[in-house]
């Protein structure tokens, strides 16, 4: 058994911010914690959109506060998220997400990251072994 402080993680290299500055990820679980996913809280910055298509992971996505949308990119289909809200990218659906307020969100990706990732030009994480 252990534990991690979000406020602790954030003062390390668990914490990560975009390069694009629209979003910044501390990392609380990575794959080198042996739990066969990894589970980060993500600051969606208030007026940024971006495509993602996590083309090697799955992920499920809920919202502790904000508020924004979802939208496949495949279908035209949007969701709006709000406090309360998870969506899932059970497909490895190529998607847009918008924040409208700025997003607080709880993430969880199988398999799991490593942490040294960075979103690729399709807006995916290459599977990297540590």
């Amino acid at each position: 058994m252990f534990a991690r402080d979000l406020a602790e993680c954030e003062k390390t290299d668990r914490r990560v911010v975009s390069p694009d500055g629209n979003w910044e990820s501390t990392r609380l679980l990575l794959k080198e914690d042996n739990m066969g996913f990894s589970f980060h809280i993500t600051t969606i910055y208030e007026g940024k959109d971006f495509d993602m298509h996590y083309q090697n992971h799955l992920e499920s996505v809920y919202c502790i506060s904000g508020e924004g949308e979802v939208e496949s990119r495949e279908t035209g289909q949007k969701h709006h998220i709000k406090p309360g809200v998870v969506y899932v990218l059970d497909k490895h659906d190529a998607h847009t997400l918008r924040a409208f307020k700025e997003l607080k969100l709880a993430c969880v990706f199988n398999p799991p990251i490593t942490g040294k990732e960075v979103h690729n030009s399709e807006g995916a994480y290459e599977l990297l072994d540590e």
